[in-house]
């Protein structure tokens, strides 16, 4: 097995301390919002034997199993992160897989840089991830139900968003999401500034409720997607806690630290909450116009300790282990790869030591012994 040296990503929405403090280092002064464990090209995992993606590319059936390659080719097919957001992220939605191919292929097609700013589709791969909390998590996730999310905006008083909330109580579900969302995004952007700023003076003087979306707006004053974010449920995760995010479902991260698992691609369309690209008629194609609740995730227990956060993805398994004092080693060997990661305490996997923020990653079938007392997440695949 490989000790994982893993690079932290500097996005400006970052908290300067929570990787710090996790890891027991000193804080840069700098935002630090991802640490990537796994074989991504952006930023892959380095060890003795080179990056990540390189032993891998040596040999993948040695490193992912026979069953991993023939599922999902010669390349590991997740990403796991600890994430630490000390402002909020881009309210934003990933595609399913057709349409992810299908948006890839067209913009082939059209010629676009795959690195140009209004490029949708960096990948042909879809983008499903988990977020679990270890600390208190705030996001959004979905869209609340039509009539409670009229409730909200006509307690504002603000006289520019009773249309909005006429057509949330006018229509069917889905229509009227839709409706509301399209009114938002396409709204001459002078107008819109001046509702968001209205908006955001409602929700500081009536907090409560309203908290969450004052301080998004704090961040992104005059952004449409202020009012876009409060068509969703805002959720707050205890630690232990997640949420997953499957296709077309509208989120964002907004404080907290979390360790994240998802599908390897980059493929994102934002809503708002950002200076980045709006494709709104494509981001309209992607959305699932469905109410529910955040559908929070508690960890399902297994015979041998093991701790399950159950989704209806093959291509990452995310659990965890919480090893208390005197507990007797767990046998984790696997026929497909892990990544296995210290969040507390301090645990022995193999011949390494780990404390929290450390990891390693485990070949397919190879002897994976855990002891010591702590939490221990493991990232592996289902085949």
């Amino acid at each position: 097995m490989d000790l994982l040296d893993n690079t932290v990503r500097p996005y400006a929405w970052g908290s300067p301390t929570a990787i710090p403090q996790l890891l027991g280092v000193e804080p840069s002064g700098e935002p630090q919002a991802e640490m990537w464990m796994g074989a991504h090209p952006g930023a892959p995992s380095r060890t003795a034997r080179g990056t990540l993606g390189e032993v891998i590319d040596a040999d993948p059936k040695a490193e992912l199993g026979e069953e991993a390659v023939a599922r999902f080719g010669p390349r590991l097919p997740f990403l796991l992160k600890i994430l630490a957001a000390g402002a909020p992220l881009s309210l934003q939605v990933h595609p399913d897989l057709e349409q992810a191919r299908e948006g890839y292929e067209d913009e082939e097609r059209r010629g676009i840089p795959v690195d140009a700013p209004d490029r949708n589709y960096k990948d042909a791969n879809h983008k499903p991830e988990l977020i679990c909390a270890l600390t208190e998590f705030d996001g959004l996730c979905g869209f609340r139900a039509p009539e409670r999310t009229a409730e909200l905006l006509d307690g504002l008083g603000v006289d520019s968003l009773k249309p909005y909330v006429d057509l949330l109580r006018a229509h069917p579900e889905e229509a009227a999401l839709r409706e509301v969302l399209t009114a938002i995004l396409t709204a001459d952007r002078e107008e819109m500034a001046r509702t968001v700023a209205e908006a955001t003076a409602a929700c500081t003087r009536l907090g409560g409720d309203y908290l969450p979306y004052a301080d998004i707006a704090h961040h992104y004053p005059g952004d449409p997607g202020v009012i876009a974010a409060m068509l969703l449920n805002h959720v707050r995760l205890q630690p232990g806690e997640a949420l997953f995010l499957g296709a077309g479902i509208p989120h964002a991260y907004l404080n907290g630290l979390g360790v994240e698992i998802m599908a390897n691609s980059d493929n994102v369309l934002r809503c708002g909450l950002t200076p980045k690209h709006v494709d709104v008629p494509e981001l309209l194609r992607i959305v699932r116009f469905e109410a529910g609740d955040a559908g929070v995730l508690r960890p399902e227990a297994a015979p041998d300790g093991e701790e399950v956060y159950e989704t209806p993805i093959d291509e990452f398994r995310l659990s965890r282990y919480v090893l208390p004092e005197g507990t007797a080693a767990h046998d984790l060997t696997l026929p497909t790869p892990q990544i296995l990661l210290c969040t507390a305490g301090a645990v022995r996997v193999g011949e390494y030591d780990l404390a929290p923020g450390r990891s390693v990653f485990v070949p397919a079938a190879e002897k994976a012994e855990v002891s010591g007392a702590g939490t221990v997440f493991r990232a592996t695949v289902v085949v």
